[in-house]
């Protein structure tokens, strides 16, 4: 493990153990094709970061804040636990430069990539927990990743698009909103999603994004759009 990644740890007062755990949170799969000597990548630690985090987040707001209500705490973690805010949470930690990444994810921009940083910083995460618990992984999450939404944990997240017009699809139609990809593009770190929302088979909004997520927020708000005239 790199000796500064260490230091941003011991930063956060996380003392690591066994080093393995995080030198595997930073190998891409890209790289097993030109190392033999290294054998797994770091996407089943994401796996286990994705089920850590929506965990911590979900018990901390259940304790702070007792009188929101289950779809006011969805919303919330929903807002927080996205592509875009871990990629933040990862580029503040300048978790890109030490990824182990081939030669061609190097060139085409992987350590700038929202879904890549966004993945590491879910490994890191499932590697603190393996290493050290999920005291230390709640440690990591409250200090690197919350902070970053100050003023929506105190008001609470903007309102979301797929919700808005879930509901107004009910209200006005009665039925829900269908989400559905019609093409991918790009390689494995810069992929590009577009989606269509239908409501009764009708394709009503279509969306594009770097996500699933983001494409399907737009995709949300062209239909809003077309519902509210």
């Amino acid at each position: 493990m790199n000796k500064d990644f260490r230091k941003i740890l011991e930063d956060l007062h996380i003392q690591p153990r066994d080093l393995s755990f995080y030198r595997t949170a930073f190998t891409h799969r890209s790289i097993l094709n030109e190392r033999k000597d290294i054998k797994q990548s770091n996407e089943r630690m994401e796996f286990l970061g994705d089920a850590v985090l929506s965990f911590v987040i979900s018990s901390l707001f259940f304790k702070q804040k007792p009188n929101d209500t289950e779809g006011d705490l969805t919303n919330l973690r929903a807002y927080i636990i996205k592509t875009e805010s871990l990629a933040k949470a990862a580029e503040t930690l300048h978790l890109g430069r030490f990824l182990q990444l081939s030669r061609g994810e190097e060139q085409s921009g992987g350590r700038d990539s929202l879904q890549l940083l966004a993945n590491t910083y879910e490994a890191v995460l499932g590697a603190i927990f393996l290493d050290l618990g999920i005291m230390y992984a709640s440690r990591f999450i409250q200090k690197t990743l919350l902070p970053i939404f100050e003023q929506e944990l105190k008001l609470g997240a903007p309102r979301d698009p797929k919700s808005e017009l879930q509901e107004v699809a009910q209200h006005k139609l009665q039925v829900a909103p269908r989400y559905k990809i019609i093409t991918t593009s790009g390689p494995d770190h810069a992929k590009k999603f577009s989606v269509g929302v239908f409501l009764n088979a009708k394709q009503i909004g279509q969306g594009k994004g770097s996500s699933k997520q983001q494409a399907e927020e737009e995709a949300a708000k062209q239909a809003l759009t077309k519902l509210l005239r």
